[in-house]
């Protein structure tokens, strides 16, 4: 996907720390290490469905954000709590920090940092770590239907503002539902029905 290095669901192994991705050619993303073998992850779009990729990806570049993800030192906005509001579909945010620019429009082309985590508070991802938010099209079913609802806003929760803060906390049908993913010899990155929350930082239009 554009900028974020995507996970994919099944893939043979989490690579070491001072690896490296190339994308070598189209579903095909060939990670390189000084001190391994390179490991080659196949993403296998349903019927060539490229959204599927980055709905695998969203909260889940796990590639890199796995290899050196200490909960202690991943680089995150501010995690202070806050009381979450739940909206009549179980999705619940809280603002941290309303923004001051324009609010998304579906189909734009947005920019976002997050830090995603398991209802445990255990880290699967941040962008912050690797140093480059996320772009893609709001509202058309690139990501996760969490973060559609949750920066456009849904049931009386008001849209994101560029430069804004948000928490959302996600039911297992608005992010990875029954499969969960990341899934591998019967242990799962995120466990199916698992409930999500995500530190979204909504940067602005891309």
């Amino acid at each position: 996907m554009s900028s974020a290095t995507s996970f994919a669901v099944g893939c043979s192994q989490i690579p070491p720390k001072s690896a490296k991705t190339i994308r070598t050619k189209p579903n095909v993303i060939t990670v390189s290490a000084q001190q391994s073998q390179p490991v080659v992850v196949v993403v296998k779009p349903e019927k060539g469905n490229l959204s599927l990729i980055r709905r695998e990806a969203i909260g889940f570049g796990l590639l890199m954000g796995l290899m050196g993800a200490n909960p202690l030192t991943v680089l995150a906005a501010e995690t202070e709590e806050c009381k979450l509001v739940t909206i009549p579909s179980g999705l619940g945010f809280c603002d941290k920090v309303v923004g001051y620019g324009p609010e998304a429009s579906k189909g734009q082309l947005i920019k976002a940092h997050y830090v995603g985590k398991l209802e445990n508070g255990k880290i699967f991802d941040s962008s912050y770590n690797r140093g480059k938010p996320l772009a893609f099209r709001v509202g058309v079913g690139e990501v996760i239907k969490g973060w559609d609802q949750g920066i456009l806003g849904a049931e009386g929760m008001p849209p994101m503002l560029a430069g804004g803060k948000r928490t959302l906390k996600l039911p297992p049908e608005f992010g990875y539902g029954m499969r969960g993913a990341g899934c591998k010899g019967g242990s799962c990155i995120i466990p199916p029905n698992s409930f999500l929350l995500f530190d979204v930082e909504f940067i602005g239009k891309a």
